[in-house]
């Protein structure tokens, strides 16, 4: 908790320091119009707070428009240094954290449906079925100051043994309220819970229900570059009791065309919420930190017109 209180007056100061106006009605550059496409067209221009859907560890406030496919891949490799990484393992590269292959489509401007697969050994894998709704936008016009989206997963660990099928099913929520201050400087705040039939570890005292919150922001350095960081805090005594960290990341976003490609450093081996909130004991002191990347890969199947060339 000490943790939590320390950073999140830090960021709100940064944001003071970064947006002394609100530049939202800015005429946007080619790079910033990429992602203005996940929102609904409307004569009040509603913003793109952040530059995709997903950060490091948290996703964002942002929709994939109607008809539009966006293709995920989420990476950890292992340990960068301590007992289990250093040069034995490449710092990590030859090991594998967490992979999660991802699909999130565009029901309409507001509404996605997202399926995807992550690999974590420490469950086996998880399969996630989740539903995020846009319900108010940032616009530029001041007339709406924030963004609110909110979104459901519910999952299912594979492979490892569990009683029955039941105890496999997992469930998560949360509500993300995010502001684009300035051009140049984005911040959401995300408070959600988590929820395990069956909780990992199955220990005495291990909530099958808890909260946490989670502060992420975007900085932009370039036109297609950004810096971008996420911390989440878990409110769980079990957690406070056995030394569990704080899941903590920091990278480096690039925008170029159709892609949005961040690599980042992270304590949490997991990529899902469901798992780096409930099983980060990773100790940056420990060298127990690892590189990671993401890749979004938007499609538009929209029906465009074609027209026959000239002769």
């Amino acid at each position: 908790m000490k943790k939590l209180t320390s950073l999140l007056p830090l960021i709100f100061a940064t944001s003071l320091l970064l947006a002394q106006s609100t530049d939202t009605t800015r005429h946007p550059t080619a790079v910033d119009s990429l992602f203005n496409s996940m929102n609904a067209d409307n004569p009040r221009q509603n913003v793109a707070v952040f530059s995709s859907s997903r950060l490091i560890l948290s996703q964002t406030t942002e929709t994939v428009k109607k008809n539009n496919l966006n293709f995920l891949v989420l990476h950890h490799f292992g340990d960068f240094a301590g007992s289990a990484g250093g040069g034995k393992t490449f710092f990590g590269l030859d090991d594998i954290a967490d992979v999660y292959i991802g699909f999130e489509y565009g029901l309409t401007d507001n509404l996605n449906i997202d399926i995807g697969r992550s690999t974590i050994p420490l469950t086996g894998g998880l399969a996630q079925l989740e539903l995020k709704y846009a319900i108010l936008h940032q616009t530029s016009d001041g007339s709406s100051p924030l963004a609110i989206t909110v979104l459901g997963e519910t999952g299912a660990q594979l492979y490892n043994s569990f009683p029955t099928f039941g105890d496999r099913i997992v469930y998560f929520g949360e509500a993300i309220f995010a502001r684009k201050f300035s051009h140049d400087f984005s911040l959401q705040i995300a408070p959600s819970i988590v929820q395990d039939n069956l909780p990992i570890p199955n220990a005495p005292g291990n909530e099958e229900t808890f909260f946490s919150l989670t502060a992420s922001t975007q900085i932009k350095v370039s036109k297609i570059m950004s810096i971008v960081v996420d911390y989440a805090h878990q409110f769980s005594s079990y957690r406070s009791a056995h030394g569990y960290s704080d899941p903590v990341g920091l990278g480096f976003q690039v925008v170029t065309g159709g892609h949005v490609f961040t690599i980042n450093v992270t304590n949490a081996k997991a990529v899902s919420e469901i798992n780096y909130l409930s099983n980060t004991q990773s100790d940056f002191s420990q060298g127990q930190f690892r590189l990671g990347f993401t890749i979004s890969r938007m499609f538009d199947f929209n029906h465009k017109e074609h027209y026959a060339p000239k002769r």
